[in-house]
């Protein structure tokens, strides 16, 4: 849609065609329904991807403060909570309500419904059949997306009429997702919410890590700091190795701290208490039994009598508890994908096709991927106003 509406502004005649029954449905997901469109904090460090620093000369072109004017001058007016922007009516249904009406201002051609069967180049540009009719453009901009989600449209259906232009793609797998666990004991936890910080590991290498509100599931993790790393954990189960995750469930504390804890609660206050009981207030009763089980200690005993090596081992265990992961969700729960469409085979300036002249790409279908926060929306705006700028020029 962005991409249409830079190209319509600059009186290129455009035509949008959509496979499902309307355009922008996967904009109301977003931001659980209140659409985190940008955030205040930006650079390399939040996009992802085989290469990363792609982003910069797109940025340069059309970055958060143009995104800002762009949606207040359509309407929506920026409403910021810790840096994160949301519009002032806290509805994602505005930011796809003002985008629709841009695009009929314009004049742009929308054909929803519409089944893409091939895209060939030809003498001129580029000849498109579809299942309604044959579409001619001396210009074309695949903005499909990826398979994250595929119910809003994004289902990867747009991938062979890529390929067979000639292009390449990085592995496709789903990223800002939850994550399965191997251990049977997460039906017990489940529905824990907790200040937790996450360490991923892929053959024993600490590769990604984040910290915030984990929830556990009977499945495994889920929450922001686990959708940050999640992207590098189904890149490496793609690849069959081994990926595990190191939880800390008193990420405040250190180890020593927490040993000093623990022996105050069981030695020094842990007259007529178990060790159950000893643990109330500092974790979760749900989590209290398992921690003790784990580290063979009976809830019921005496917390006073247990030794300190007991003790510190606890701590070690709470401060570094590891679980085998197995799997993600898979693309129907991501929020986006990571991989897409080589970036050594674009233009970074202008998102053109080095391989077919007049072909251009927007948006996640390009092997970049953001963080939580409205980085992913961000790459969508700033990829479709520059593709749709260069297409247009002509």
């Amino acid at each position: 849609m962005v991409a249409a509406i830079s190209a319509a502004r600059r009186k290129a005649t455009v035509i949008l065609l959509e496979h499902t029954d309307r355009v922008g449905k996967k904009i109301l997901s977003t931001g659980n329904g209140k659409c985190n469109y940008t955030n205040k904090e930006q650079g390399l460090r939040y996009y992802r991807g085989e290469n990363p620093a792609f982003v910069l000369p797109v940025f340069e072109q059309f970055g958060f403060e143009e995104t800002i004017a762009f949606f207040k001058e359509l309407g929506i007016y920026p409403k910021e909570r810790n840096g994160y922007f949301y519009p002032a009516s806290e509805q994602a249904a505005a930011v796809l309500d003002v985008l629709r009406m841009e695009l009929e201002r314009l004049g742009v051609y929308i054909v929803t419904e519409c089944q893409i069967k091939e895209v060939k180049t030809t003498k001129k540009g580029f000849k498109i059949t579809t299942n309604q009719e044959n579409y001619y453009a001396d210009k074309c901009i695949f903005a499909c997306g990826l398979k994250a989600f595929p119910k809003s449209g994004s289902d990867g259906s747009a991938f062979s009429h890529i390929k067979a232009l000639g292009h390449t793609f990085a592995d496709i797998v789903p990223a800002l997702v939850q994550l399965k666990a191997k251990q049977t004991f997460f039906k017990a936890i489940a529905g824990i919410r907790s200040d937790i910080s996450v360490e991923l590991y892929v053959e024993g290498k600490m590769i990604s890590k984040d910290r915030g509100e984990v929830q556990l599931t009977e499945y495994g993790i889920s929450g922001i700091p686990t959708f940050q790393i999640s992207r590098y954990a189904a890149k490496a189960l793609k690849q069959k190795k081994t990926v595990k995750a190191v939880l800390d469930f008193v990420p405040y504390m250190s180890k020593e701290e927490l040993c000093q804890e623990l022996e105050k609660r069981f030695l020094q206050y842990g007259e007529g208490k178990t060790c159950e009981d000893a643990l109330v207030g500092l974790f979760q009763k749900k989590l209290i039994p398992l921690f003790l089980k784990e580290n063979q200690i009976s809830l019921k005993d005496k917390a006073e009598q247990l030794s300190k090596k007991k003790l510190h081992s606890l701590a070690a265990y709470c401060k570094a508890f590891s679980i085998d992961i197995i799997d993600t969700k898979g693309f129907e729960q991501a929020q986006v994908c990571a991989g897409g469409v080589k970036t050594e085979e674009l233009c970074s300036e202008t998102l053109e096709s080095q391989l077919v002249s007049g072909l251009y790409f927007a948006g996640e279908v390009i092997d970049i991927d953001g963080m939580c926060g409205g980085y992913n929306l961000q790459w969508a705006w700033s990829s479709g106003y520059v593709a749709g700028m260069h297409a247009a020029q002509d």
